[in-house]
């Protein structure tokens, strides 16, 4: 008798991109069906990336069957069923676009695209696929802390949202941090904005399940206009944000407060937000990601206060009871590979734990990036509507 495992229908995975994201995605798809129990066996199929010189090494060691320089091989290859994009922003767009009209279903790195119109053509692309599907790479989603807040606020058990109050800090962009495509306006689109402030905004928008209508103000700064490049004593010009700024308003009524920057010494990875409710808050940091804080007003008033709440109760809290045992906790590897047990689940047939980002979705967390750059340029306010 054959393993259970090996009489399941395979999903055949295709990664374009190896450094950062590329190493995040691939533990993801390795380690995805080995801790939750999937209808389909993931089975790593081809990564490609520019430098052939280090690929081969890179494929041997995270398990790719094989390797290419050539990322449109992946859309020609009728044995893939997903393509995973974990390349810089400039290039989704048609590496989307290529996949989705050779019929693969399509994830993709966040923020959806460097411009808008380029995420607009992914979106619209998605729409008219029939039966291919869409993710995006929103992975702090599936934090069991953030999964429970999201839980909690679809309770009703706080009342209606009326502040959101998001920040990203990170302090390792420096002027002493040599030049990198993330700081080329051309490739990334934005600097801190769309690397930072895209996770935020979705947090923001997933988390209270309401759109934002306005962009009250935004300021954006360049504080580092040159930065030296590896290798040489010639500097380049840094021409994206390092900080960026924005009030805004959710259609519901609520107000929100968004910044990000990567000039915050002392912040490794310090994305925080809080949600202040008729009835209570709730409020998360990365850098406790295990962790949720919760002030509940319906209790007795003599015994209100914040609670932290160790979200790692396997059978209670989201994920968790696919993981250790109670108090053994998770780390940022975690949130990757419960969104690929959640893609697996989806294209199986089932519902995921929380809700997955696709395109379409993404597409609304890219106009309101793309409203708050505007509003820090013209200095005035900004209708949601008057993005498309």
């Amino acid at each position: 008798m054959k393993p259970r495992q090996a009489q399941r229908p395979a999903l055949r995975i295709g990664l374009i991109g190896q450094k950062f994201m590329g190493k995040a995605h691939s533990n993801a798809w390795s380690q995805a069906a080995k801790f939750f129990d999937l209808k389909r066996r993931i089975e790593l199929g081809t990564i490609a990336a520019r430098d052939a010189r280090s690929l081969e090494a890179f494929a041997q060691r995270f398990g790719w069957a094989h390797s290419t320089g050539d990322w449109r091989e992946l859309a020609r290859d009728p044995e893939i069923d997903l393509v995973d994009i974990g390349t810089p922003n400039d290039v989704h767009a048609e590496q989307a676009l290529e996949c989705l009209a050779a019929k693969k279903h399509v994830a993709c790195e966040k923020p959806l695209a460097g411009t808008l119109a380029d995420a607009r053509a992914m979106r619209d692309a998605a729409r008219m696929a029939k039966k291919q599907r869409t993710f995006v790479w929103f992975n702090y989603r599936r934090a069991p802390a953030i999964a429970l807040a999201w839980q909690l606020l679809r309770e009703k058990r706080f009342g209606k949202v009326i502040h959101v109050r998001a920040r990203y800090l990170q302090g390792w962009g420096g002027p002493k941090t040599p030049m990198s495509w993330r700081f080329q306006k051309k490739i990334a689109g934005s600097g801190a904005h769309g690397d930072l402030n895209a996770h935020i905004v979705d947090l923001a928008r997933f988390l209270t399940g309401d759109e934002l209508r306005e962009i009250h103000g935004a300021v954006a700064r360049t504080f580092v206009a040159q930065r030296s490049v590896a290798g040489s004593s010639r500097k380049s010009k840094s021409d994206v944000d390092d900080c960026v700024a924005f009030l805004a308003s959710f259609r519901g009524g609520a107000t929100a407060s968004f910044e990000a920057t990567r000039l915050a010494p002392g912040h490794f990875n310090d994305n925080t937000i809080e949600i202040n409710a008729e009835r209570g808050s709730l409020r998360f940091s990365f850098e406790m990601m295990n962790v949720l804080e919760v002030f509940d007003a319906n209790e007795d008033r003599r015994l209100q206060g914040w609670k932290s709440i160790q979200c790692t109760v396997g059978g209670e809290h989201p994920y968790a009871e696919n993981w250790w045992p109670e108090g053994h906790v998770l780390g940022y590897e975690h949130g990757f590979i419960n969104q690929a047990a959640d893609i697996v689940r989806v294209l199986s047939g089932e519902a995921p734990i929380v809700p997955l980002p696709d395109f379409a979705d993404a597409y609304e967390t890219q106009r309101v990036l793309e409203a708050a750059l505007i509003s820090a340029r013209e200095r005035t306010s900004i209708d949601l509507d008057s993005v498309r």
